[in-house]
C-alpha cells in the first residue's frame, strides 16, 4: 500500500470511529475486504482499477458475478486450442465451468440426511473420485467450495491473475490509438499462444486423456468425456509394470509423489514434468493458478499476470499493460503511462510540484 492510500484510509477510518454508518451507500459497490471497517463502498476511479474511497484494487471489494467471470474466461480461451473448454452462447464465448456437487449421507438416530457441498469449480474430465482426492491435497482454505472463504479467494484470483485488459483491447480504459493497438493486437496472439490449462491424472498418466479436437459447437448438449477411474489403473493383479516401480517427484517442492495421488501436469513444460496440486503455484507471485490455468516461459510456471509483465511493462496507475513507448519510469523501477505519473488526490502530473496539504507530496 502506498503512503497516499494510507493516509486516505486512516482520514476515513476518523470518519468511520466519529460515527459515519458502514452499511453499504446507495451507488455504491461492496465494502473492502482488506480494510474492513474503514471502506463505506466501492466507488470506481475514472481509470484507476481501484476506489476512491479506500484505494484498494477492484479485487479487494469481492469480485462480480458468475456470469461475468464465465464470460471473461471464455474470451481468454477463445481462439485458443483450450476453446473446448467454452461454450458459444448468443454469440459470446462462455466458460463452461465445471462445477462438482458432492452429497454425503449424515448418520443419525432419526431419518439419515445428506450433507450437500458445491465447489464453483473443480478440473473437468474427471470422475468424482479423483476430483475429491485433488481437492483433500489443497490448502482448506483454498478449496473452491461456494460461500467460503475458498471461493472468494479463487474468484479474487480470477482478477488478479487473469485481468481481461491484457488480452481484450474493449476493456481497457480507453480506446488505444492505431499505432498501440495493433502492438497489442500482436501481444494478444502471443498471450493465447502460450495459455495452458493443467491436466489433472495419477503420476505417469499425463497425456494419456489428451483435449478432445473440438470441429464446430457440440451436438446434443454432450459435455466433455470422463476419465476413467484412474485408481484401478495402478492395479495390475500382482504384477508389476514400469509405472509401479518408477518414482516420480514434484517439480515444486521434490517431494514423492504418490502414485495413487493426483498430480498435475502442464503440456507446453514437457511430460516429463509434474507438480502436486499445492504446488502447482505461479512462479513470481507463489499464488495457487487459479483453475490450472498456467503460462509456461523461461523455465518456470507463470500466472497471466506475470507473464504479460514479462513482455510488457505494466502501469502502476490503471495497471494496464503500455503499448507506447514514452511512458514514464521511476526510481523504484515502477512505470506508468505518461499522463498517470500523478498524484491520487488532484491528478496533478508529478513532473510537476504538487499543490496537495499532504507532507511528504502525493505518490501515484
Amino acid at each position: 500500500m502506498d503512503l497516499c492510500s494510507g493516509i486516505q484510509k486512516m482520514r476515513v477510518g476518523q470518519q468511520n470511529l466519529q460515527g459515519a454508518v458502514l452499511e453499504v451507500p446507495e451507488g455504491r459497490g461492496p465494502l473492502c475486504q482488506s480494510c474492513k471497517g474503514i471502506c463505506s463502498g466501492f466507488l470506481p476511479h475514472s481509470w484507476r482499477k481501484a476506489c476512491t474511497v479506500c484505494g484498494c484494487s477492484v479485487e479487494d471489494h469481492g469480485p462480480g458475478s458468475d456470469l461475468d467471470d464465465d464470460y471473461n474466461m471464455g474470451r481468454l480461451l477463445a481462439d485458443s486450442k483450450y476453446a473446448y473448454l467454452t461454450a458459444k452462447v448468443k454469440g459470446f464465448r462462455v466458460y463452461k465451468r465445471n462445477r462438482m456437487v458432492v452429497t454425503n449421507p449424515v448418520v443419525s438416530r432419526k431419518d439419515p440426511t445428506f450433507d450437500t457441498i458445491t465447489y464453483d469449480w473443480a478440473p473437468p474430465g474427471l470422475t468424482q473420485k479423483l476430483a475429491m482426492l485433488y481437492m483433500k491435497l489443497l490448502p482448506k482454505e483454498k478449496r473452491p467450495i461456494a460461500g467460503t472463504e475458498g471461493a472468494g479467494y479463487r474468484r479474487r484470483q480470477l482478477m488478479r491473475q487473469l485481468p481481461v485488459y491484457d488480452h481484450d483491447p474493449s476493456k481497457c480504459h480507453r480506446l488505444l490509438p492505431e499505432d498501440q493497438l495493433q502492438a497489442m493486437q500482436a501481444f494478444v496472439r502471443l498471450y493465447k499462444e502460450a495459455v495452458g490449462v493443467g491436466e489433472v491424472t495419477l503420476p505417469a498418466m499425463g497425456g494419456a486423456h489428451p483435449p478432445p479436437v473440438v470441429k464446430g459447437e457440440p451436438k446434443n448438449g454432450k459435455s466433455l468425456p470422463v476419465q476413467p477411474d484412474l485408481t484401478a489403473l495402478t492395479n495390475t493383479n500382482g504384477t508389476e509394470d514400469c509405472c509401479q516401480t518408477r518414482e516420480y517427484h514434484c517439480s515444486g517442492c521434490g517431494q514423492l509423489a504418490p502414485q495413487d495421488s493426483p498430480v498435475v501436469y502442464a503440456e507446453q513444460a514437457g511430460y516429463a514434468r509434474l507438480w502436486h496440486p499445492a504446488c502447482f503455484v505461479c512462479g513470481e507471485c507463489g499464488e495457487a493458478l487459479v483453475d490450472l490455468v498456467y503460462f509456461w516461459r523461461e523455465g518456470r510456471l507463470l500466472c497471466g499476470r506475470h507473464f504479460s509483465q514479462g513482455i510488457r511493462p505494466r502501469c502502476s496507475g490503471c495497471d494496464e499493460l503500455i503499448f507506447c513507448e514514452d511512458f514514464q519510469k521511476g526510481a523504484d523501477g515502477r512505470v506508468w503511462h505518461p499522463d498517470h505519473y500523478c498524484c491520487w488526490q488532484c491528478s496533478q502530473i508529478l513532473t510537476v510540484a504538487c499543490s496537495c496539504p499532504q507532507t511528504p507530496a502525493p505518490c501515484p
